[in-house]
């Protein structure tokens, strides 16, 4: 009978001749539908926020020429939200774990709506002038809203979905940030065709921000559901912040995973950010170069949302990772290869769309990995350590190849509005990158499922400890 209310329809006790697995894990936990909304508000978040932080990379030339600034400065406005981040995310994890989901994500839509608007405030004057300086400005608000929304679905699928949906509750929230890398490669261009229209592009950008922005504040009542949905969900912070983050130093399975995926987030950055400008200087145009980084996200998400249904049913988080990985780093060395040639538009897009389809498909799964390897530590110390690394690599990354791009005399096929230049070894280098990590975390990681293991005692220990009593009544997701 259904009870009315938010919660699920609740059932009686099951037959004495037992229940299935799954409703042995079911019983004792309740899921709430308003679970749906919050992941809604935390996927719109996280996509707003990554159209903000590439605006910019998709119209290098045209950003450049409207802003009267060089390439270097307009990668800035991409590398400003790594150097940001990176001391914020440290309070963002200790105010997840700490303060919670309700505040740090109001907080986050308030900077990021901010952020977008002070980009379009321009120099009054004869016509509103729009210059760099303002720009970076907003920019770096936006910047400092990154940690606090980018580290929420590994806490949200913790806090409000039972154990055999987080992985694909997870994969939605995380794939809604490439997801807004894919709409600023496939808005900027077609937006922003002449340096002119760079400002039309930006307020294009601002507009969501401000629905999004009513939307968290209105509709996000609670960091947390009346009822606890796993066994895991009721002690999801048992570990304070600092003795989280001692426990983590000291785990070996978890150090390798910094390393090695923070390394995979730094060569993903880079592609995003420096792929308009490796391509233009062998005769791409801007629009392929935007086909080949919609392929790469595109193809990314279906890897995704295969992948977090498959480890929702098998549990075979590491299994997982490691083909992916390796797979990643196959498609990576390819790219690096062909997007040095001219003319070869179908292997330089189809290297891209497996790089993301091995590649980004694995995000969502490591971050519930970084969790099941070092719980009892907050969801969010253990993703955010792991973003903190890959936020540093990815700075060190793009000033590295960024150093070893040289200038090209002639290039007679290029397509670059300001002078191209050579990334034969800054390539190299990425691709000699990208296989070696991949190597140490196939070789060096090996882990227990903690998180999982804890939830099978609780949740079948309770059992046991209420076999002379009244089961709880469960609640069936339907």
């Amino acid at each position: 009978m259904s009870t009315g209310s938010d919660d699920h329809v609740a059932f009686p006790p099951a037959p004495a001749s037992g229940p299935n697995d799954e409703l042995k894990k079911l019983l004792l936990f309740k899921a709430y539908k308003r679970r749906w909304l919050l992941l809604l508000v935390v996927c719109l978040l996280n996509c707003s926020n990554a159209t903000l932080w590439l605006s910019f990379a998709p119209v290098a030339d045209q950003s450049a020429q409207y802003l009267k600034a060089t390439l270097g400065e307009i990668n800035w406005l991409s590398v400003v939200y790594m150097v940001v981040s990176i001391p914020l995310s440290v309070v963002s994890t200790w105010m997840l774990d700490t303060i919670g989901l309700r505040i740090t994500l109001i907080l986050g839509s308030w900077l990021n709506m901010f952020g977008a608007v002070v980009r379009i405030m321009g120099v009054p004057g004869q016509y509103l002038r729009i210059d760099y300086a303002t720009v970076m400005v907003g920019q770096t608000i936006s910047a400092v809203a990154q940690p606090l929304v980018i580290f929420t679905p590994t806490k949200m699928a913790a806090l409000w979905f039972p154990d055999h949906q987080r992985a694909t509750a997870n994969m939605m929230a995380s794939m809604a940030n490439p997801l807004g890398i894919l709409l600023a490669n496939v808005v900027s261009p077609a937006v922003a065709r002449t340096p002119d229209r760079i400002p039309v592009l930006m307020l294009v950008y601002s507009i969501p921000t401000c629905l999004i922005c009513f939307l968290a504040t209105v509709f996000i009542r609670s960091s947390a559901p009346p009822t606890p949905p796993s066994a895991s969900a009721e002690h999801s912070t048992s570990e304070p912040f600092l003795q989280g983050v001692k426990l983590l130093l000291k785990n070996r399975a978890y150090l390798v995973l910094l390393v090695c995926f923070g390394s995979g987030v730094g060569v993903f950055t880079c592609f995003s950010t420096l792929l308009d400008q490796i391509l233009c200087v062998q005769g791409y145009t801007n629009d392929f170069a935007g086909l080949c980084a919609a392929l790469f996200i595109v193809f990314g998400i279906g890897g995704a949302a295969l992948l977090g249904r498959y480890v929702d049913k098998t549990k075979r988080f590491t299994e997982a990772v490691k083909i992916n990985m390796a797979f990643s780093a196959l498609a990576g060395i390819a790219f690096s290869v062909v997007c040095l040639t001219q003319r070869q538009n179908v292997a330089v897009a189809v290297a891209c769309s497996l790089f993301g389809f091995f590649g980004f498909s694995i995000f969502p799964v490591v971050m519930e990995l970084s969790v099941e390897c070092s719980y009892p530590v907050g969801e969010a110390t253990s993703a955010g350590l792991i973003f903190i690394s890959g936020q540093i690599l990815s700075i060190v990354y793009i000033v590295l190849l960024q150093s070893l791009a040289t200038p090209v005399a002639e290039s007679p096929r290029s397509t670059c509005g300001l002078a191209p230049q050579s990334w034969k070894v800054s390539m190299m280098v990425l691709a000699t990158l990208t296989a070696a990590f991949t190597c140490v975390f196939i070789v060096a990681f090996r882990t227990r499922y903690k998180r999982l293991e804890a939830e099978e005692d609780a949740t079948y220990g309770r059992k046991r400890d209420n076999a002379c009593g009244d089961p709880a009544l469960a609640s069936v997701d339907s």
